[in-house]
Order: C-alpha cells, then structure tokens, then sequence
C-alpha cells in the first residue's frame, strides 16, 4: 500500500494521518500528485491562468477557432480554491453548446423530439430526466425518478417546501442552524408568513459553541425539545461559513422517529462528498450544480423526493399524488401533450417540475455530469480526504512557525475530524488581516472565496487541484500573513 493509499484508508476511519518531516516541500507534494490516480482529470477542465484572470475584453473570440477564453501562450495557470462557490469550466461544455446551437439551428422545433446521431445530447424534451439519471449516483438515489432537474436552489426549496411545510395548529416550527445561507433564511420566513404564521414563534435557530461548531447531541436535544411542535427540520449537509458536514443519516432517523418532516440543502454535498440519500430515507433535498458539480453559473439545480412521496396512485381513474404547486412539465410524458386539464404527475421526483426546461442550461450541465460518469463519488471522496488532510497539516505547520507568543494569524474553525467536513477549510483570520491576504492572493494567482470580515474559505477540490497547488499555496499564504 503506497502512502496515498494508507492517508485515504486512515481518514476514513475517522483518524488523522502522519506526514513526513518533509511534507512541507514541493517534491513530496508531487510524490503525492504522482500517486494520485485521478490526476487525469485535471485536463478534462479549462483552469483560467494568471493572465486571464486580468482579462478586460473578450479577445482571442474568433468566428471558426476554439478558444479556452485564456491567452495562447504558456501562461502559468492560477491556483483555484473556489469549487465551493463556481466550479471550473470543463472542456466538454463548449462542445455541447455548439451541438445544441447546430441541432437548433438544423432542426429547429423537431429538436425536442430528434436528435442528431453524432451529438453528446438527448432529445431537448429528455434532457432534463438524462440529467437526472446522470446525477442520481451522484447523491445516491434508489433510482433516477427520485431525481429532478430543474429551476434553481432557492426555487426548489421554495417548491418542496409548498409541499412538505404544512403546518398545523400543533405542529408549525421550523427547526434551523444559526448561520442559513441567508436566500434559505428568506425561504423558511415567507413560507412561514405565507400560512398567515409569525416567524418569531415558528423558527427555531440552533446556535453553535464558541468555536462555531453545532454538535450533533445539540442538534438532537432540539429536536426533542420541540418534537411535539416541529413541523419540519431543513438543515445543510455542510454549513457554507464553518464547512461542518452534519450527520445526515443520524440526524433524520432521530428527527423522523419524532413525526418531523426532513429536508436538506446540499448546495455544499452535491458533488463533494459521499451521498446515499434513498438509504437515509430523507424526505426531500435540494442542490445546486455550480459549485462541486461544475456546470456553469447559475446552472440548473436538483432535487431529491424518496420514492415513496413521488407515488401517483390510479386505482381509482384518477390521479392521487402529495400536493404540489404543478405545472405542465411535470405531467407525464403519456398524456403531456394531450392538453387535459386533469394533471397526471410523472411519478417520482419529476411530477414535480412545472415549466419546459431551458435546453442551454441542460446542455451545459451535461457536459459537466459527463466528467462524473468517468468516476465514483468514493474515488473523488477518498482523494478529497487527502487532499484536504494536506492542506490541514501545512496549515498547522505555518502556525508553529509563528514566534512564541504571538496571537496566531488565523485558525480553522472547519472540524478537525476529517469525516465531518468535506474539501473546504475555512480559516478566520486575526483582525485587520483580510485585506492584506486578500490582496497579496491575489497578486500571485490564488482564487478563494473571502467572507467578511475574517474568513477565507479554502477549497481544493479533487477533480482538478492538485497537491502541488496547495503547497503553492502555502508558500504565497504565508508570505502574506506575515506581512
């Protein structure tokens, strides 16, 4: 077993691996890269460069050539740590955009229902169930029809919530973190002042320890504080400031097992670690597919629904489904285009789509859901688990380097315990620092996500960073801490 191997086997035990005394250098970070069997990947995505990223035209856009949208020369490419808010372009989404404009521009209208035997595309009216079929692995579905793609996050949520949120007299909370992304927060309070509720009295907000962690036996607690009068629990798989992954399968036995209804917003899972959504018996979920799963900004989202809220039930001639907010597209193909005003829902998760899908948007989360087919969620996790474990130890090396003393530069407020986060670290800096860092990170090529006022949120993601990256990283991170 090679080092690689015996790091991935450690951190899924839960366990902190050893690293050399020489770990901090750039032939061990290669050794690492050498080793790493899904390095290949990497030249599947187009890394912008040094120079692109100071781009203020749209040069190089000539009629005829394919271009990256970077410069021609061998320009070195920067070191992007920002999968967690805008994946990388993969190559594969310019050559399904230009089969989708040919079939448009050949074929026109018959482009929903025909496509050309040459093209990487379904048939525009098939795209949207292709791509769920694509990314029912990915978040670990019983089967694609448990999948749908369509609109976007917060839409999403606000349409499964219309049909999971149906609060009573007795049985009306929301159970929350403390920190939601804020677009959930404006979610959960219009739907709550939508049924006429006050969200003072029907949000419950989990707060975090002093080191802004939310424990599980916290999480637990409130759930059995409020099991008589919640009607819901809606949390993150991973927290967006903090990078804590929750324990989804824990956490919604323990809730669902108490009457709540449970749902989950994956826009920082999907794509980064390990999901198995059908087995956990979540009631519903939501994603987007800009961020872990490359396909492009604003890309079209997902959504999960167990198989057993998706049923359509014809015994009795007509149609008997969970309430929804419904729309044409979620009519079944059969009867689709008859016109009928009786809605017949597609069983599983597609019943709920409302609207025809943007076929551009689909074509350009295809391209990016043909790089996953290539490998498994368990290869990208296991080499995510390294890759994140490396960037972890040259952290701590930098903080035992500082003089004795001094008030460390930063910490990470991500979980220490590699199986309750995914790729991204988040570092609060000391104050006064970010602007400094900020602008030194960005001087040398460095791509990573601030949050104001004090946090810097790492990402290597392993589809396209390597181990080199991150100890480049190091070395310009350092340099700006210390001034």
């Amino acid at each position: 077993m090679n080092d690689f191997a015996s790091k991935v086997k450690v951190l899924r035990d839960g366990q902190k691996p050893e690293f050399p005394p020489n770990a901090n250098t750039l032939e061990y970070a290669q050794s690492l890269d050498a080793q790493d069997q899904l390095s290949h990947f990497r030249d599947e995505f187009i890394i912008p460069t040094r120079a692109s990223l100071k781009k203020k035209a749209l040069d190089g856009i000539i009629p005829g050539i394919q271009t990256n949208g970077t410069t021609t020369d061998a320009d070195t490419p920067c070191i992007y740590f920002v999968g967690n808010s805008l994946g990388a372009q993969p190559k594969a989404v310019r050559r399904y955009l230009e089969a989708q404009l040919e079939t448009w521009a050949s074929i026109g209208v018959n482009g929903h229902f025909s496509s050309l035997s040459n093209s990487p595309l379904t048939p525009w009216q098939d795209m949207a169930a292709d791509c769920a079929a694509k990314s029912a692995a990915i978040v670990g579905a019983a089967d694609p029809s448990e999948v749908v793609i369509m609109n976007t996050l917060t839409v999403n949520l606000h349409f499964m919530l219309a049909s999971f949120y149906r609060p009573t007299d007795k049985r009306h909370k929301i159970i929350l973190e403390w920190r939601p992304f804020p677009s959930d927060w404006y979610a959960f309070q219009s739907q709550i002042e939508w049924h006429g509720l006050d969200p003072e009295k029907s949000m419950v907000e989990m707060q975090p320890d002093e080191n802004l962690y939310l424990s599980p036996e916290k999480i637990l607690a409130t759930i059995d504080e409020h099991a008589e009068d919640a009607a819901l629990l809606l949390l993150p798989g991973i927290q967006y400031y903090t990078g804590q992954l929750f324990d989804i399968p824990r956490i919604t036995q323990y809730a669902q097992e108490r009457g709540i209804v449970v749902g989950w917003d994956l826009a920082h899972c999907a794509g980064n670690v390990e999901l198995q959504l059908h087995d956990w018996n979540v009631d519903f979920a939501v994603w987007c597919t800009y961020k872990y799963l490359n396909g492009g900004p604003g890309s079209m989202a997902g959504a999960f629904v167990h198989e057993r809220h998706g049923k359509v039930d014809m015994s009795s001639g007509k149609p008997v489904f969970k309430p929804r907010l419904s729309g044409w597209y979620g009519a079944d193909k059969s009867v689709r285009f008859n016109m009928d005003k009786e809605f017949q829902p597609t069983p599983g998760a597609q019943g709920f789509q409302v609207s025809n899908p943007s076929a551009i948007d689909l074509t350009s989360l295809a391209a990016a859901l043909s790089v996953f087919n290539k490998t498994s969620m368990k290869e990208l996790r296991s080499k995510a688990l390294v890759l994140t474990a490396y960037t972890e130890h040259l952290l701590d090396e930098i903080v035992r380097r500082q003089p004795e003393g001094e008030e460390p530069a930063f910490k990470i407020i991500t979980p220490r315990d590699p199986l309750q986060r995914g790729t991204q670290l988040s570092l609060l800096l000391r104050d006064g620092l970010m602007d400094t860092v900020a602008a030194a990170l960005e001087a040398h090529g460095v791509v990573c996500d601030k949050r104001k006022p004090n946090v810097i949120r790492v990402a290597p993601v392993p589809m396209y960073c390597r181990f080199e990256d991150v100890w480049k990283f190091m070395e310009i991170f350092e340099a700006a801490i210390r001034g």
